[in-house]
């Protein structure tokens, strides 16, 4: 695969991210489509109620145009779109409930899992039309065994519900998602250049400008927030890459520091429904070191350097880097 490609991408989303982000913002607040802030969460995040939100339009047209512009038409090709455009439309929902009808939860938890449950099963519908193969290899090993369609396909649909919630998660402080995903997404990048995988490249590529043309304005004191649009959007196109590029466990490697979040979650309200004791002093995790006294960029930076040590991590299990 052509690396120049790979960098021409990124440098267009990048561009077209920059550009849209001062026509946006302006347009975002006009419309009052401000951030609500939970009371009950670190006090210095109380000054950042009426932000604009939904910043995620600012990723997704930035990366739909590059990546609609540089990529290869193929299977993969689908897969990547559909599972970036889909699962960005739930969380586009899920921001304009909570902002146009003031409901603070947006969609429920059911509404939410049906929309997951059908993106992931014309997301298998597009594999198993592809001539998607069923192995899952594991990483840093040459054992890969075939799990058959009837397991591997539901564990498609639960993979991308889990890696969209996962990344979902880790939003909620100023650049923290931004940085970890663009992390994230270029060591996928290079995963999917061993693979061969042109589509998978340009998708990781469109992305990373997109993300980081948006970090611009989203780094502290951030001047719009991605919403569950931008959040979910990055998850699904993650996901999708892991699968395309038959790297589907090593998403629990390069992307550990979504994992994490995803667990102090689960294991904070498991704790807090059977002892009534919370483990954290909030979660997602990244709170959690934002109420012990670390400053937004400690967090930030910290999150964002085990996130390079992860991806070089999961670079290293790959064969022939």
């Amino acid at each position: 695969m052509d690396y120049q490609l790979l960098l021409l991408t990124i440098a267009v989303s990048f561009i077209l991210a920059v550009i849209a982000a001062p026509l946006i913002i302006p347009l975002l607040r006009r419309m009052k489509f401000g951030q609500q802030v939970r009371d009950d969460g670190p006090q210095t995040h109380l000054k950042k109620a009426g932000t604009p939100t939904m910043g995620g339009i600012i990723i997704m047209v930035a990366f739909t145009l590059s990546f609609l512009k540089f990529s290869v038409i193929n299977s993969d090709f689908y897969v990547l779109l559909v599972a970036t455009l889909g699962y960005g439309l739930i969380g586009f929902l899920d921001d304009y409930i909570k902002i146009v009808f003031k409901r603070s939860l947006g969609l429920t938890a059911r509404q939410k899992l049906a929309g997951q449950l059908l993106v992931g099963i014309v997301l298998c519908a597009l594999l198993i039309s592809g001539g998607h193969n069923t192995n899952i290899s594991i990483p840093g090993t040459s054992v890969s065994f075939d799990w058959g369609a009837w397991f591997y396909y539901p564990f498609i649909v639960l993979m991308m519900m889990a890696v969209t919630n996962a990344v979902n998660f880790t939003d909620g402080v100023d650049g923290l998602l931004s940085g970890v995903s663009a992390i994230a997404l270029a060591a996928f990048a290079v995963v999917a250049m061993q693979a061969t995988s042109i589509a998978a490249g340009v998708c990781a590529a469109a992305m990373i400008g997109a993300v980081l043309g948006f970090l611009v304005f989203n780094a502290h004191p951030a001047k719009v927030f991605m919403g569950d649009f931008g959040s979910f959007g990055i998850g699904g196109a993650i996901g999708a890459i892991a699968i395309v590029t038959k790297t589907e466990l090593l998403f629990v490697v390069i992307g550990g520091v979504f994992v994490v979040e995803m667990l102090s979650v689960i294991i904070q309200v498991a704790s807090f429904k059977t002892r009534g004791k919370r483990v954290f002093r909030m979660s997602p995790i990244h709170h959690h070191f934002e109420l012990g006294g670390w400053s937004e960029w400690r967090v930030v930076v910290s999150f964002w350097a085990v996130s390079l040590v992860l991806a070089a991590a999961g670079l290293y299990l790959i064969k022939g880097l």
